[in-house]
């Protein structure tokens, strides 16, 4: 892949866009391209200052009873009296005719305002449709973690729609930790937990955000486990708990290092595999 091909899937690999070929064919690129590692962590960093809540701005609290006002003011009919009827006495009875009411034209202000009103109302429910992460504040240490759980759960996702969501195949831990040897600033303890029920499939290598970790996939019945394996040192608090879609990451422990892992299994199970993990050495 060469720089312009790899520039055009920059954006859709930050939203999670890509299919596993093409998300394996791009970081492929970016290992060996200062220049479009860096335009990836510059498109993060851009993304993450445009979710500042400063840039947030609500509408005129008055902007709906305003709006009101002026369809009020366009359905109100206006009477006259009947062209060319005679001078009416005491004892006739006035006749008044509905004059025709002109087509009344909204402000263009106001009709801004009431597009963008309804847009951003349309946007908020979709969003809370959507995503409903167990952590949302203002702060940037906040929204820095909320970022975090949607990077992992498109990263999960993105995983089990490709052809093969690892990258090395393997049971053996002797296999697998090696392999991220020089791909990783740490390979992490690995461990397989057959006699368990938690089978190592192997791992792979992917992004969260900007940062690069090392995932170990894990598999119980038809559920596939990632466990996304983080440094040692995380700029925001990691919640202990989120959702979406059905999908849960719980932040755990493997061995000494902090991790998050993300799986569709329920409570239960992902506190017995949380548990052989923390004791991994």
């Amino acid at each position: 892949m060469d720089c312009k091909t790899a520039s055009a899937l920059l954006d859709a690999y930050l939203d999670g866009e890509l299919d596993r070929v093409e998300s394996r064919a791009l970081e492929a690129h970016l290992d060996a391209c200062p220049d479009c590692a860096a335009a990836l962590a510059r498109g993060d960093d851009l993304r993450r200052a445009l979710r500042d809540p400063a840039l947030r701005h609500r509408a005129p609290e008055d902007l709906p009873a305003r709006i009101r006002a002026s369809a009020e003011m366009m359905a109100t009919p206006t009477t006259s009296a009947t062209p060319g009827a005679p001078p009416a006495d005491a004892t006739s009875t006035n006749v008044v005719a509905i004059a025709p009411n002109p087509r009344r034209t909204l402000p263009a202000w106001l009709g801004i305002a009431a597009a963008c009103l309804l847009s951003f109302g349309a946007g908020g429910l979709m969003m809370r449709h959507d995503w409903n992460p167990s952590t949302e504040g203002g702060s940037p240490g906040a929204a820095d973690a909320a970022q975090f759980e949607r990077d992992l759960f498109a990263s999960h996702w993105r995983a089990l729609a490709a052809t093969s969501p690892v990258d090395v195949i393997s049971s053996d831990h002797h296999t697998v930790k090696p392999w991220f040897a020089g791909k990783i600033a740490l390979s992490p303890p690995v461990q397989d937990f057959a006699a368990q029920g938690f089978t190592l499939v192997g791992g792979r290598i992917d992004y969260v955000g900007s940062q690069r970790v090392a995932v170990l996939v894990y598999r119980h019945g038809a559920h596939w486990i990632d466990v996304y394996v983080l440094p040692r040192a995380t700029p925001f608090a990691l919640p202990a708990h989120a959702s979406a879609q059905g999908y849960a990451a719980d932040a755990i422990e493997l061995g000494t290092q902090p991790a998050v892992l993300v799986t569709d299994m329920d409570a239960g199970e992902r506190a017995r595999l949380a548990t052989l993990l923390a004791g991994v050495r």
